[in-house]
Order: structure tokens, then C-alpha cells, then sequence
């Protein structure tokens, strides 16, 4: 099973979604301490579509790449993590 990907060696297409999607869900600089915390854990990934439920919201992924943050509300699919 893979490691989730560090920001900086995300595809510039993911990254430029992902600060998209932070603007839109106005996730807050405690939020995203939160998701770097997490990130730097080196969690380790299932190779299918999951996510990760922080609470005030949920960041959705398949394999080793984040692909989109949904509000707390909002469902997910794939593995919970």
C-alpha cells in the first residue's frame, strides 16, 4: 500500500484542484495544520478511493494522491481512514 504524496511532488493539475476546493470550502489555517500534521504522519494509503474525516471536513483520495476536500456534510466514497 502506498504513502500518501507530500504537496510538493503533487501533479500541478491536483494542487491548483486542491487550492481550489480550500478556497471554496473555506477550510482555516487551523484545518489545514490539522491535514499537515496528518500528511507528515506518512499515512499510508489503501491503492483504491478513500478519505480521511477531520471533522469540519474530509479529504477524498485514490492511491497515493489527494484529489478533493468535501465539506463535513457532504458523503464520501471509498475507504474510511
Amino acid at each position: 500500500m502506498p504513502q500518501i504524496e507530500v504537496w510538493s511532488r503533487l501533479p500541478p493539475a491536483i494542487r491548483d484542484h486542491l487550492i481550489d476546493r480550500m478556497r471554496d470550502r473555506k477550510i482555516n489555517v487551523e484545518d489545514l495544520n490539522r491535514l499537515r500534521l496528518w500528511i507528515d504522519s506518512k499515512p499510508v494509503v489503501p491503492e483504491e478511493r478513500w478519505y480521511k474525516d477531520f471533522g469540519s471536513f474530509k479529504l477524498c483520495g485514490e492511491g497515493r494522491y489527494p484529489k478533493t476536500f468535501l465539506l463535513a456534510g457532504q458523503p464520501a466514497t471509498g475507504q474510511r481512514l
